[in-house]
């Protein structure tokens, strides 16, 4: 019997999800009622009005698709209704369900009340799908201490058992409806997320879908069809193509029998013989999208594939052959698993447990994570004499290592423009018609004066998913703030003012520096001492140091300080009195 209540971790997925505890310097799997660590995320209503989840619910939608549903965590953070048997749910009801049962088995199993969660979600979740994943949390009794990516998740297993190693790695995660990918450096203990890219309408799912489209076009008919005449034929055929599916991985061929329009099966049933080669064809258009995902995480970590030591593959639709290959070929060396596909993410999660508690057994690992999407703000763009609103200032850009602290400076668009609304959002889009809003920021008390007052906003973002937004007026010395908590569930009040307080810490002000300030009054003073063949050197160096004093990173500051000292010494115009000052 544990002593005290654990935080347990939870990979809430799609096709399956699990649960694991770290106790006993371990990560440990936490089985279900039936004995299986994976329990179907699958909800069913049955006709007495009882909800029934996991096995059983899968059984009862092979036999009454009607009264079942899953791959509900593709609708997360939508408003997408089902009804089943006579009852309406959305996908955070449905993934309550599952976690309630997940969190029952938990609390069996340890012999304990279960309170306490870290619940993993894909990479690319938005931050209306996160907020509806902690909703599911608190809907099924457990406090979310934390959210985490999946690959991230995976990403600790390996680095909990082989703490030593120094490598580039990357984690493709393709499981059952979701596809990410995220690159790391693993050195002396220490994680560092790099980057990461994914797709969240891309999985195992699909490629079953695929199959079964492909099996009855051999018999002349269309999937689409099918599924609203015979629903009960489409259930059944589903679950033959998916034990294909995973006969496949293991032999070259197999088969799969028709059922009959009512979903009975003739005996002899009609069967299919499908081949490796040709469900290889079939699956190609989808394995083709895993590249452009892999290639934009790549690209963001400024890697190339060679440069990548090693390949780990996550979910169980990584276990296909044509999966595996293609990713073989994109990195030219073999991926592996050493840890279950399926069971990996769960483990992770344990882990991120195990850092939150401050566990003996984890005190020498240290993780680093990064912002998923880009953070920013509504801006007016000036084509010609007209003002266009509508475009979107990027300020924490997609991948950049969290905590960190940014800078960007807007300015009025009318005379004497006496208030700002800041609109926040992410996403990548240019236009912010096409990201996600997160919230607004008012800054009133503009001191009166012509168009182009400049307003500076600093974003500043935390490992918790605290988002501070800071508007600062140079006229006044005025300061206004909002604090976004969207992704952030279980902190006390105390816990969130202590975050904040350790955001303060990482904030970086150099324009407020007067050493810094008289650096810069004397680079621009010696533009007009050089010849005009030396102006344009120093005038970049100059641009791109005031740009640093700016933008609040201490490390592209210090880049672009040095740069201009250097350019001032070889101009033969050292300032001496600051070139060794910080």
């Amino acid at each position: 019997m544990m002593t005290e209540r654990p935080i347990v971790g939870i990979d809430l997925g799609t096709t399956h999800s699990l649960c694991a505890v770290f106790r006993d310097g371990q990560p440990e799997l936490i089985p279900n009622a039936l004995a299986h660590t994976l329990t179907p995320s699958v909800v069913g209503v049955l006709p007495d009005g009882h909800i029934v989840v996991g096995q059983a619910a899968r059984e009862l939608q092979v036999a009454h698709p009607d009264r079942a549903v899953a791959c509900f965590k593709r609708w997360m953070g939508t408003e997408r209704r089902v009804e089943i048997g006579g009852q309406s749910f959305d996908s955070q009801e449905l993934s309550s369900l599952v976690l309630r049962s997940l969190r029952e088995d938990a609390e069996n199993y340890l012999d304990t009340a279960v309170v306490d969660a870290v619940i993993t979600v894909p990479a690319y979740f938005n931050d209306h799908q996160r907020k509806a994943t902690k909703l599911a949390g608190r809907m099924a009794g457990l406090n979310v201490r934390r959210i985490i990516n999946e690959p991230t998740a995976a990403a600790l297993t390996y680095g909990f058992h082989d703490r030593q190693a120094e490598k580039k790695l990357i984690v493709i995660d393709l499981g059952g409806g979701t596809f990410d990918v995220t690159v790391m450096d693993v050195f002396e203990g220490a994680l560092e997320i790099v980057s990461t890219a994914g797709e969240t309408q891309l999985g195992g799912e699909d490629f079953t879908t695929r199959l079964m489209a492909q099996v009855l076009k051999t018999q002349s008919r269309q999937l689409e069809n099918c599924e609203m005449q015979h629903p009960l034929f489409v259930s059944r055929l589903r679950e033959k193509c998916e034990a294909a599916k995973r006969a496949l991985g293991r032999q070259t061929s197999t088969s799969v029998a028709i059922p009959e329009d009512d979903g009975r099966f003739r005996d002899p049933a009609p069967t299919i013989t499908i081949s490796r080669e040709d469900a290889g064809q079939w699956f190609q258009p989808l394995v083709q999208r895993l590249a452009r995902p892999i290639s934009r995480a790549l690209r963001d970590a400024r890697l190339e594939a060679a440069e990548i030591t090693e390949v780990i593959l996550v979910g169980g639709a990584t276990r296909d052959r044509t999966v595996r290959e293609f990713v073989s070929q994109f990195f030219d060396c073999q991926p592996h698993a050493t840890v279950n596909p399926d069971e990996v993410v769960a483990l992770g999660a344990a882990v991120q447990a195990a850092l939150i508690t401050d566990d003996r057994a984890v005190e020498d690992m240290v993780m680093t994570d990064v912002c998923p999407f880009t953070l920013g703000v509504q801006v007016v763009k000036q084509f010609g004499n007209k003002e266009v609103p509508g475009y979107y200032l990027p300020v924490i850009h997609r991948n950049t290592t969290i905590p960190v602290s940014r800078e960007e400076v807007v300015a009025t668009t009318r005379a004497n423009q006496r208030e700002v609304e800041v609109q926040i959002y992410q996403g990548e889009s240019r236009k912010v018609s096409d990201n996600l809003r997160l919230g607004a920021l008012s800054v009133p008390d503009i001191p009166a004066g012509p168009a182009g007052q400049p307003v500076h906003i600093r974003f500043t973002y935390d490992l918790n998913g605290i988002l501070e937004v800071e508007a600062y007026l140079p006229q006044t010395g005025k300061k206004f703030n909002t604090v976004l908590t969207n992704h952030v569930e279980g902190l006390s009040p105390q816990e969130l003012s202590s975050a904040l307080v350790r955001m303060q810490q990482i904030k970086f002000y150099p324009r407020d520096n007067v050493r810094h300030q008289r650096l810069l009054r004397f680079a621009e003073k010696a533009i007009g001492e050089v010849s005009p063949f030396q102006r344009d050197e120093l005038e970049a160096a100059v641009d791109g140091f005031e740009h640093a004093m700016e933008a609040g990173d201490r490390e592209l500051f210090e880049q672009m300080r040095e740069s201009l000292l250097l350019t001032l010494s070889a101009l033969g115009l050292p300032m001496q009195d600051v070139d060794d000052e910080r």
